[in-house]
């Protein structure tokens, strides 16, 4: 298994080594993963080609890291203003999501599995005020995906880098903003070190699923048990991502605030709006691009739309309406 992440890297790495023990164990010792982090064996982004291709059997990383392979692939990953972990778990393994993805990566030689998610992320961390819109117009940020197409249209311009570069290139001032998960990757990541603002919320990635790639040849090869065993703790890894970050993120942005001092700010209603509205221009071009990201799109707004729906009378109802 190649990864996008560095080795050992805290949840995601972890999360791989894992996923490798929960494969030998319930395999009785038949199937061993052998992980190599980012840069051990290839470049972060290039492994995806290395699946595809055969080169490794296996991948972590998270679909919207190879859009300029296919732009639909981001669905997959998170979307601006999009759903959050829950709904997402439920449009792929209830919706029909994880079947149009592996129709999508069909194509590749490429099986996906949902495999660890972060949940809402926080928008990032800045080394100038964000008091409107504008504020974007000229700002270099690290951020992948279909969000860093929103800064591209709101006039900013969005790198993508591997997670093992943002601290060099914001502390050199090669970028002037990145974003990444939430308060503990950002903390163990130092950037309340080099960036003096920490804002809130990630509308970029209202819950990011991340992957599990596997070579389709060799997965087609194998005995029913063992990919019945992938997949379990593909699942597996899916939950305990989830509950890992939303457990440690409660910690760490108690350090953030109080040891280090750092100011959490919110966007303006007004900026968020302004946001959205991008981005709903940006998701409508994208989804009338072609048929397949039709498809893509039409389920994936569709199943928002009806779960969101249902959120009215659950979720949101009682967060905002009951005293907590």
């Amino acid at each position: 298994m190649v990864t996008t992440w560095p080795p050992n890297f805290p949840v995601l790495g972890e999360g791989c080594k894992l996923f490798s023990d929960w494969v030998f164990a319930m395999s009785g010792g038949e199937m061993a993963i052998k992980i190599y982090g980012s840069g051990e064996l290839i470049p972060a982004l290039e492994c995806f080609d290395a699946v595809s291709s055969g080169a490794a059997e296996m991948a972590s990383g998270a679909a919207y890291y190879w859009a300029g392979k296919n732009e639909a692939f981001p669905f997959f990953t998170s979307i601006p203003f999009g759903m959050n972990a829950q709904q997402m778990n439920a449009w792929l393994y209830s919706g029909g999501g994880h079947t149009l993805w592996k129709e999508l990566y069909a194509n590749y030689n490429i099986i996906p599995f949902p495999a660890g998610n972060t949940g809402m992320q926080m928008a990032g961390w800045f080394n100038k005020e964000i008091n409107s819109i504008d504020d974007f117009k000229g700002l270099k940020m690290r951020i992948p995906g279909l969000g860093g197409k929103v800064l591209d249209k709101a006039g900013g311009t969005p790198v993508l880098s591997g997670g093992s570069e943002i601290y060099t290139n914001l502390e050199r001032g090669v970028i002037d903003a990145t974003e990444w998960i939430g308060p503990y990757h950002d903390y163990v990541m130092g950037f309340h070190k080099i960036a003096k603002y920490y804002y809130a919320p990630g509308w970029h990635e209202t819950g990011s699923t991340l992957e599990l790639l596997v070579n389709k040849r060799e997965m087609d090869n194998l005995p029913e048990h063992l990919k019945v065993i992938i997949e379990t703790a593909a699942a597996r890894f899916n939950v305990w991502c989830l509950s890992e970050f939303e457990s440690k993120n409660n910690t760490y942005l108690k350090k953030i605030i109080e040891e280090e001092k750092v100011e959490i700010r919110t966007f303006s209603k007004e900026t968020l709006s302004a946001l959205q509205k991008i981005s709903s221009e940006v998701m409508e071009e994208l989804g009338n691009k072609n048929e397949v990201n039709k498809k893509i799109y039409t389920s994936y707004m569709d199943f928002m739309k009806g779960v969101r729906n249902w959120s009215k009378y659950s979720e949101k109802l009682y967060y905002n309406d009951i005293s907590l």
